[in-house]
């Protein structure tokens, strides 16, 4: 079967988080991925739990990509990469501002050589501005971009989620801004460009319509612990097993069967909260009678009795509830791969699901410079020259 991105050569130079997990949506829709690492390696590869000296992130990260080492800061090593660009569609890399132009390996030195190059930069602050000098991690992206102002409970200082959740939003940008200059590239001429992502926009990007509210009626969002603002009810409630469940009731309809189901005909039927902007005024009272509610009854009883009045519920899932759910398992969200010591591993899935070009998980993971030979062979390099760079530390 043909997948989606077949036929496409994708050079990734980035490390860590942003970049690579860009370059692992090409390489699991069919794109040749080439992973250019330095002779030590991505530091991911060391990052948390480590099974036999590798990270196990590694493996979600870096699936069905090539690894090839390559030391960039040598002359000999940036004029690998150039050839090895001079054949790809997209080069991947989040590197700060101004490095790869340092190393001669920036998009215009490139696109000389190959006009029909998209190139992805992944930053803190993009390529422009005041700022764009200024090292940018994801956690920087996420507090300047708004969404740690507005995450935790009132009486606390703002929290982060435990994810790199910057560094994935801006990597999701980023692939689509890719994909539509691949689009234009094929549909107006044949010209490539560069997708500029800058982490702390991807992260504003979600921000809903605070600014407009702010601007307009100078209301700043706030952390409100675990409800949405002005939505109501929609919160986490604790169950009699102590158990977390969200309940989204926030429509007008839903609203009333949940407080039927909870035997509250008076709240069901009382007009003032007969739409949200009422509901919203009495938030604290609704809050306290559906806790009141839900802890008197375990979850499992709970999300049956939820689910049968049709209102919107879930458990807050542990990683424990998501490898053995059945939703996952039906669709295939769950899936074991073989390390090459044969290790059996659980892997996360395939996102999204294409009906006639699914994409899948064809390896677990490089071995560091696993591709390197093959790679550069690939690009006229002879079984002498390749050894001469090895003997020199250059791959």
């Amino acid at each position: 079967m043909t997948k989606p991105l077949e036929g496409l050569k994708v050079v990734e130079l980035g490390q860590l988080i942003a970049g690579p997990f860009a370059g692992k949506f090409f390489s699991e829709f069919g794109a040749e991925v080439i992973k250019i690492e330095p002779p030590e390696g991505d530091p991911l590869r060391k990052w948390r739990k480590l099974h036999r000296g590798t990270s196990l992130w590694w493996y979600v990260q870096n699936r069905n990509k090539k690894s090839v080492t390559v030391d960039l800061r040598t002359p000999e090593g940036q004029e690998v990469v150039r050839r090895i660009a001079r054949d790809a569609d997209v080069v991947i890399e989040n590197f700060r501002p101004g490095t790869l132009e340092k190393w001669g390996l920036g998009y215009e030195r490139l696109a000389a050589q190959n006009p029909g190059l998209v190139m992805l930069r992944l930053s803190g602050f993009g390529q422009t501005g005041p700022y764009r000098d200024q090292a940018g991690f994801g956690a920087i992206g996420e507090s300047m971009g708004g969404l740690r102002y507005v995450t935790g409970f009132p009486d606390r200082p703002p929290v982060r989620p435990n994810l790199s959740i910057g560094d994935a939003l801006a990597a999701l940008h980023g692939v689509i801004g890719v994909l539509m200059a691949l689009r234009h590239r094929e549909a107006d001429g044949g010209k490539g460009q560069v997708v500029d992502v800058a982490l702390y926009e991807a992260v504003f990007n979600m921000m809903e319509g605070a600014l407009p509210e702010y601007d307009v009626f100078k209301e700043l969002r706030e952390r409100t612990g675990s409800n949405l603002t002005g939505i109501v009810p929609s919160n986490t409630y604790l169950t009699r097993d102590a158990q977390h469940v969200v309940i989204g009731a926030n429509a007008d309809s839903i609203f009333k069967r949940l407080m039927n189901v909870m035997e509250r005909a008076d709240l069901a039927e009382d007009p003032s909260l007969s739409d949200n902007a009422g509901r919203a005024k009495r938030a604290d009272e609704l809050d306290r009678a559906i806790g009141e509610w839900t802890a008197r009854h375990d979850v499992e009883d709970l999300l049956r009795i939820l689910s049968d009045a049709q209102v919107p519920s879930g458990k807050i899932y542990s990683m424990a509830d998501i490898a053995r759910d059945a939703q996952y398992l039906a669709r295939d969200m769950i899936r074991q791969v073989r390390l090459k010591d044969g290790t059996p591993l659980k892997v996360p899935g395939i996102v999204p699901k294409l009906s006639a070009t699914p994409g899948d998980i064809e390896w677990s993971g490089p071995e560091l410079g696993e591709h390197t030979a093959a790679v550069l062979a690939a690009q006229g390099y002879s079984a002498g020259e390749i050894a001469g760079l090895k003997e020199r530390r250059i791959i």
